[in-house]
């Protein structure tokens, strides 16, 4: 985890907070009003009040449908009827899909060829003959290049994921839907941040409306490209970044969203990817709330703000819900190995009768479980290595374990450390 501090906010009001409140009205009928819930076991936690602004309840289970429909509806009629065009991995997608069968828009919608069938086919749902998908490149950005080779082409508007006014301007309805319905003074708002449309939407009105409340921007540790960006005074685009938190994770965030988020936010925390999967797991376990990655950032952003949020009103933006499933044993993998409760090692095992059963009996401790065992016997008659994986009840039982070795005359070489060796095993 990570932090840094900005500059102090500002009177200055980079989106206009008349054309939000309009955005917000113009929406009616099309963008679900979403619940501001108090969360009981989230306050008992962090000893704070926490509320979530439930953004996975909307009809695409994200906030995304927010600025495209804002950016959609509000093109001159001959801009509609020459269609639009988006390039997306997923939530953007579902919402220009959605608005373009409400709206009657033609629509194609660039996606990567690497996306889950899962995604294509909810695009396809939402948009139905509205709507083109067409499959291009590897990742997002070979697809948004196509995106753009394309509009250069013929006369479709461009609905970009985050870095258009119109667009910031519909995600910033969320800011007015929790003014309206906060009944108490925030203290904190948790933002989850990727190229920055949300957070730059949201901040921007709460500068203006909620001056007092801390502006907590969330990131993946993993794409830190906002943070580097304010900390460096230049829109930064990373060389690599972790893909995982997909929604969120961005090699550069927009122009003009680093500009607004530059000015208005107060913190920008970086959220470990492990501890993002350890906030999935526990929200639909405990609580039968189903969030994907970047759903998840505002919340897990709480565990590193415990003493400054303790005795505060805390309100998270959970921005959607579009989890593949078949992610899950990734997702449990993750949680564990952040927490240090799945450890992999390469182990020596002496070339003797009973070695194996040595190491199960007497190095093993009652809670500890193999859960991954290749062994492979070489021509060296002394030792055997093997690659074993283990899983334990408790973060201090590595100790144990590592002395248990060594006293046992096991060697071993601990593999957690090695980061490009470990994405490998799971």
């Amino acid at each position: 985890m990570a932090s840094w501090g900005c500059c102090k906010k500002t009177k200055t009001i980079m989106l206009s907070i008349k054309a939000i409140k309009e955005a917000s009205e113009n929406q009616n009928g099309v963008v679900i009003h979403t619940p501001l819930q108090y969360n009981v076991q989230l306050s008992e936690e962090f000893e704070c009040n926490v509320y979530l602004k439930r953004e996975d309840l909307q009809i695409v289970r994200s906030y995304k449908i927010r600025g495209a429909f804002n950016k959609i509806s509000t093109l001159s009629e001959g801009e509609k009827e020459n269609g639009v065009i988006c390039a997306s991995a997923g939530n953007h997608a579902q919402g220009v899909a959605y608005c373009c069968k409400k709206l009657n828009i033609k629509g194609t919608i660039f996606m990567p060829l690497t996306t889950p069938a899962q995604k294509i086919s909810q695009v396809k749902l939402f948009g139905k003959e509205m709507v083109e998908v067409i499959l291009v490149g590897d990742t997002f950005d070979d697809a948004n290049k196509a995106a753009l080779e394309f509009c250069l082409n013929v006369k479709s508007c461009f609905v970009h994921p985050f870095d258009d006014i119109k667009v910031m301007e519909g995600q910033g309805t969320i800011a007015k839907e929790i003014l309206d319905d906060a009944d108490f003074p925030i203290d904190f708002l948790v933002l989850p941040v990727g190229g920055g449309g949300l957070a730059a939407g949201v901040s921007s009105y709460f500068v203006n409306k909620s001056s007092n409340t801390q502006l907590i921007g969330a990131e993946p540790e993993g794409a830190p490209s906002m943070s580097e960006s304010i900390k460096n005074g230049v829109n930064t685009e990373l060389p690599f970044i972790d893909r995982f938190v997909d929604g969120a994770a961005v090699k550069k965030v927009g122009d003009k969203t680093f500009q607004i988020c530059k000015t208005t936010l107060n913190e920008m925390i970086l959220v470990p990817e492990g501890k993002v999967c350890t906030t999935i797991l526990n929200l639909y376990n405990r609580q039968a709330i189903v969030v994907e990655p970047a759903g998840a950032l505002s919340i897990t952003a709480l565990h590193f703000m415990k003493e400054k949020i303790k005795g505060k009103n805390v309100v998270c933006i959970v921005s959607g819900s579009n989890n593949d499933i078949m992610r899950t044993e990734e997702i449990r993998e993750r949680s564990l190995l952040y927490e240090q409760l799945k450890h992999f090692f390469i182990v020596r095992f002496p070339q003797r009768a009973g070695a194996l059963k040595e190491f199960v009996s007497h190095v093993l401790g009652p809670n500890d479980d193999i859960v991954h065992f290749e062994y492979m016997k070489k021509n060296n008659r002394e030792s055997g290595p093997a690659l074993v994986g283990l899983e334990i009840k408790n973060p201090e039982d590595l100790t144990v374990l590592k002395n248990k070795l060594i006293e046992f005359g096991f060697q071993y070489d601990y593999l957690n450390k090695n980061d490009n060796l470990l994405q490998f095993l799971y």
